[in-house]
C-alpha cells in the first residue's frame, strides 16, 4: 500500500502566567514568514508524543517550563496556514518567570485578553476567541463539523 500524503503536524501552548495578576498570555512575535503575533508552537518530530512537542516548543520559543493542563482544540483548516495544510493541537497552559524570545521567535511579550497585538498569524484569532471562551465557561472549544 502507498504511504498517505498527509497535513503536517504541529502543537501549540497557549501559556498562562500564574504569577501576573489576571494570568495574562504569552505571544510571540513571529521572525519568518508568515509574520504576525502567534501562539507559541511549532512542528512535532517524527516520533514525538505532541504534547512533548509543545512542551518543547513553549521552551524553544520563550524560554519557559510549561504544564499543560487542557487540550483546548483540534485546528484544521488547510486554509489556517498559507505555507501548506497543518494540523495543530493547541493546549492550555500554565508557568511563572518570565519569557524571553529564542529560537524563531523574533519577540514575545505577554498580553490580556481584551488588549491582544496586530496582525495574529494564522487562525490565531479563531483560536485565541475559543481560549476566550474556554476562560469564561471552562468548556473547551466546539467541534467544527462539515
Amino acid at each position: 500500500m502507498p504511504k498517505p500524503v498527509t497535513p503536517l503536524l504541529a502543537a501549540d501552548a497557549i501559556i498562562e502566567l500564574t504569577d501576573v495578576p489576571g494570568r495574562p498570555i504569552v505571544l510571540i512575535e513571529r521572525a519568518n514568514p508568515p509574520f504576525g503575533w502567534a501562539i507559541p508552537g511549532g512542528f512535532v518530530d517524527v516520533g514525538e508524543i505532541v504534547e512533548y512537542a509543545a512542551v518543547r516548543e513553549a521552551k524553544e520559543e520563550v524560554c519557559l517550563d510549561i504544564s499543560l493542563i487542557a487540550l483546548l482544540g483540534i485546528y484544521s483548516d488547510p486554509s489556517r496556514d498559507n505555507r501548506g495544510h497543518t494540523v495543530t493541537a493547541v493546549y492550555v497552559a500554565e508557568a511563572s518567570g518570565t519569557p524571553k524570545a529564542a529560537d524563531d521567535a523574533k519577540n514575545c511579550c505577554f498580553f490580556n485578553l481584551d488588549a491582544l497585538p496586530e496582525p495574529l498569524a494564522f487562525d490565531h484569532a479563531q483560536v485565541l476567541a475559543d481560549y476566550k471562551k474556554y476562560r469564561e465557561t471552562g468548556r473547551v472549544a466546539l467541534l467544527r463539523k462539515a
